[in-house]
Parts: C-alpha cells; sequence; structure tokens
C-alpha cells in the first residue's frame, strides 16, 4: 500500500474512531442520566404509601421546624422523606388555636393556626365524590380532596413543588367556634354555608409556607381571559411561544421548563384555572414555579380539556427527566401509584374511579403530544437537559 494511501486510511480510522469515542460518551451520559431516572423513580414509589404517624425520629424538632427546612429554591420537599408521615399527621390532629378568614381570593377557604403556631388554610367540603362539574373547564367551587391528589400526584411525578396537603375532619362546635374571629363566624358558617355533617366538617389541610419565603406573583403566560368572545393571544397565534421565549423570565433559566411541567400536571389533574402562579420573591427565574392552589381539578373525568397543555405542544420542548417519568408511569401505574399514595389519607377514598381512570387516560394524550413533536422537530430539539446544578442552590 503506498503511503498516500496509508494516510488516507489512518485518517478514515481516525474520524471513524473519533465519532465511535462521541457517540459512546454520549450514549453513556444518556444512559446514566436515563439509570438515575430510573432509581428516582424506584425510591419514589418505594416511599409511596405515607401511614400518619405522631413519632417523630427529630425528638428535639417540632414537625413544623422540620418542614419550614425542607423548602429550598428548587423544591418544598426532599425526595426523600421519613418524617412525611409525622408531619401529615400533626397537619391532621393538631389543636386549632385560631381560626380566621383566608387569603384574598373567591373561594371559601379558612386560615387556622395550628398548636406549635403553625399556619395552614383549609379548605371544606364542597361536593360527594362522584359529583359531576358541568360548564366550563374551570367551573364550580373548590374541591378539598383535589388539593390532596394534586400534593400526591406532585411526588409521583418527582417534581416536588406542591405544599404538603392532607384531609381532615374538624367539629365546627367545639374546634372552630372557640377560636373562632367574628368574620369567620359570619362568613364560614352564615353568609356561605359548606357541606358539614351535623357538627363535622371534611376538608384539606394545606401547609403555609414559611415566612423566610415570601412569594411573588406572577400572571401566566398561557393565562385565559375568563372573557366570552375575547380569546387570548396563545389561542389563536401558534407561533406565541417564540414571542413567550424572548420575554424575562423565560428568555433564560428553567423558568419556561417550569411551565411545561406545570402544563403537563394540570391536565392530568383537569385544572384549566391557572391564571396567576408563584414564585419565591426576587429570584430573577431561578426557583421552581410553585404547585398552589389546585382545588380546581378532578370536577369533569370526562372532560379533557386539551388547551391545558398549549405550552407544551406550542413549544415543542420537554425535560428528559420529566418525560423519562410520564413513560415509568404509563400502562396503568399512575394510577396504581396515585391510589396507593392516597390510601391512608383521613379522608380516604380521595378521588372516584372515573377520575383515576381519567388520568391515566391523560398520560396516554400527553405523551401522544410529545411523540407529535419529536416527529416534527426530532428528539434532540424536543427533549431538553435541565441536570445541571444551579448557582443558586
Amino acid at each position: 500500500m503506498k503511503l498516500k494511501q496509508r494516510v488516507v486510511l489512518l485518517a478514515i480510522l481516525l474520524v471513524i474512531f473519533i465519532f465511535t469515542k462521541v457517540f459512546l460518551i454520549d450514549n453513556l451520559d444518556t444512559s446514566a442520566a436515563n439509570r438515575e431516572d430510573q432509581r428516582a423513580f424506584h425510591r419514589m414509589m418505594a416511599g409511596l404509601r405515607v401511614e400518619l404517624v405522631s413519632k417523630l425520629d427529630h425528638t428535639l424538632q417540632s414537625p413544623w421546624e422540620i418542614a419550614a427546612q425542607w423548602v429550598v429554591p428548587r423544591e418544598v420537599y426532599p425526595e426523600e422523606t421519613p418524617e412525611l408521615g409525622a408531619i401529615m399527621h400533626a397537619m391532621a390532629t393538631k389543636k386549632i388555636i385560631k381560626a380566621d378568614v383566608g387569603y384574598k381570593g373567591t373561594q371559601l377557604k379558612t386560615l387556622l393556626i395550628l398548636e406549635g403556631g403553625q399556619k395552614v388554610v383549609f379548605k371544606p367540603k364542597r361536593y360527594n365524590r362522584d359529583y359531576v362539574v358541568e360548564g366550563e373547564p374551570y367551573a364550580g367551587y373548590d374541591r378539598h380532596n383535589a388539593e390532596v391528589a394534586a400534593f400526591h400526584l406532585d411526588r409521583i411525578l418527582g417534581f416536588r413543588r406542591a405544599p404538603l396537603v392532607v384531609g381532615r375532619f374538624v367539629n365546627l362546635r367545639t374546634e372552630i367556634k372557640p377560636v373562632a374571629t367574628e368574620q369567620l363566624l359570619s362568613t364560614f358558617l352564615t353568609i356561605e354555608p359548606a357541606c358539614a355533617d351535623g357538627d363535622t366538617m371534611e376538608g384539606s389541610v394545606t401547609l403555609w409556607l414559611p415566612d423566610v419565603w415570601p412569594l411573588q406573583k406572577h400572571r401566566h403566560p398561557w393565562g385565559r381571559t375568563y372573557r366570552e368572545g375575547k380569546l387570548a393571544r396563545w389561542e389563536y397565534d401558534e407561533s406565541y411561544c417564540d414571542a413567550v421565549k424572548k420575554t424575562s423570565p423565560y428568555d433564560s433559566g428553567p423558568r419556561l421548563l417550569d411551565i411545561i411541567d406545570t402544563a403537563v400536571f394540570d391536565y392530568l389533574i383537569g385544572n384549566a384555572d391557572r391564571h396567576h402562579y408563584e414564585s419565591f420573591q426576587d429570584d430573577e427565574g431561578a426557583s421552581m414555579l410553585i404547585l398552589l392552589d389546585n382545588a380546581k381539578s378532578f370536577g369533569n373525568p370526562s372532560l379533557d380539556e386539551r388547551s391545558i397543555l398549549a405550552p407544551l405542544y406550542q413549544c415543542c420542548i420537554i425535560r428528559v427527566s420529566t418525560w423519562n417519568r410520564l413513560n415509568s408511569l404509563k400502562n396503568g401505574v399512575l394510577k396504581s401509584a396515585l391510589k396507593s399514595a392516597m390510601a391512608h389519607d383521613p379522608i380516604s377514598p380521595v378521588l372516584s374511579d372515573p377520575h383515576l381512570d381519567a388520568v391515566d387516560q391523560r398520560l396516554l394524550s400527553v405523551l401522544a403530544t410529545v411523540k407529535q413533536c419529536t416527529d416534527q422537530f426530532g428528539m434532540d430539539a424536543v427533549l431538553v437537559e435541565d441536570r445541571m446544578p444551579l448557582s443558586h442552590l
């Protein structure tokens, strides 16, 4: 073989070697990421069932102190939470020392102060489990059980962006009236009565986030107008996501991917009412989108409001970790996991079977939507790697 031919052959072999090495490294990185996602999924499934127990391993700390220490910019609670059962038990049983009207909003809610000084929001039962809310996808009163179910779905999806929620029964005569403000007594029990069984009222209790983490409210870029005949721009402009990507805080950082995650979350629970959202204050787009106020969910199991997924199908991007988790939950796993996660809640059964079935069916629609995006734009453009630790953590 001539020298020139040998040089050409060596050059070809070198190119093949480089490309093979790069391909293997990429595959190894992807495989390692996928393996970590699988390990995280199995850890979640292993700790799925939360039994409400009074015992705390940390005897020198109250359940409220532990929960407060969990909160960081990118999660409300950590992946592994052996104290979760004790904290939720405290939320469901601790003595109520004060009851007042809830924070501003259009729905009836109560602010309770529990023994130890912990603030919680109590949302009362309005509907039976099998009641179907007709009309617009955001119609009807708040559903207390939806708050409970949404919290556990947040755990299952691995987002960890929803405040802790648990069901609770309160005695209006012995627990609320003696410690209620005059305004609450007139509002809660007279002007706008909720459903109670004698003196006992069923509801959900949401743990108030620590005061050291003040919240900032933002208009959701895919919010509805709530005006008949008046469409929001995203409802008629298919290139709307391109405009969103040019505005802060969606032009950099994790916020747009949080919006996509939230769209998936809201579609699964049937929540079309996220016109605003909260993050931690002065975060410059770095902290998470907090999944607050999920009570306009699980209203109609037969209604799949596809427009909730607009951020996903208009932007056609999604986190790799979210995609991996969604794929792990198909074939009935999501329904089974959600049912198991809520089994020990005081107001169990939290959801009716039609709602559990609906969540499973909606998951298939989410997966199909992502596939449409990958068919059009390719996997590399749609599946976004978002694992790098952020500097603020």
